[in-house]
């Protein structure tokens, strides 16, 4: 089974651009697969949600509700890395997919990665 690891920004989709993440990655992923979360990025939305105001803070919020109404995994780290570096180390095992918005980490990545196109639908990338 892989592991779809999503990224900060990749949770903020469904308020920014009112696509529905988990049905798009059903759509794209024909094997089998359980979505992850580093705890740093519930970290990442909390602090969005107390330093922002309007839109942003809505949007964490409602990423807060998804993930935990859609029994995300939380994958615990303990190195103090940032979230991105977290990710290009966790991405190196072969049964990990990132699911991410940063152009830049996709390019650090050259794996497997979803991302939004057109502001509409989910694509995998490999």
């Amino acid at each position: 089974m892989k592991k779809i690891i999503l990224d900060t920004n990749f949770v903020l989709i469904p308020a920014q651009f009112n696509v529905d993440i988990f049905s798009e990655i059903d759509r794209i992923c024909n094997f089998e697969y359980s979505l992850c979360v580093l705890d740093k990025t519930f970290d990442e939305l909390k602090n969005i949600i107390e330093k922002q105001r309007g839109k942003h803070k809505q949007a964490a919020l409602l990423a807060l509700k998804l993930l935990k109404a859609k029994k995300v995994k939380v994958v615990r780290t303990k190195e103090d890395k940032s979230v991105d570096e977290l990710l290009i180390d966790l991405a190196k095992d072969k049964d990990v997919i990132v699911a991410t918005q940063d152009r830049l980490l996709k390019k650090k990545l050259k794996k497997p990665v979803i991302m939004l196109r057109q502001r509409r639908y989910l694509k995998m990338f490999s």
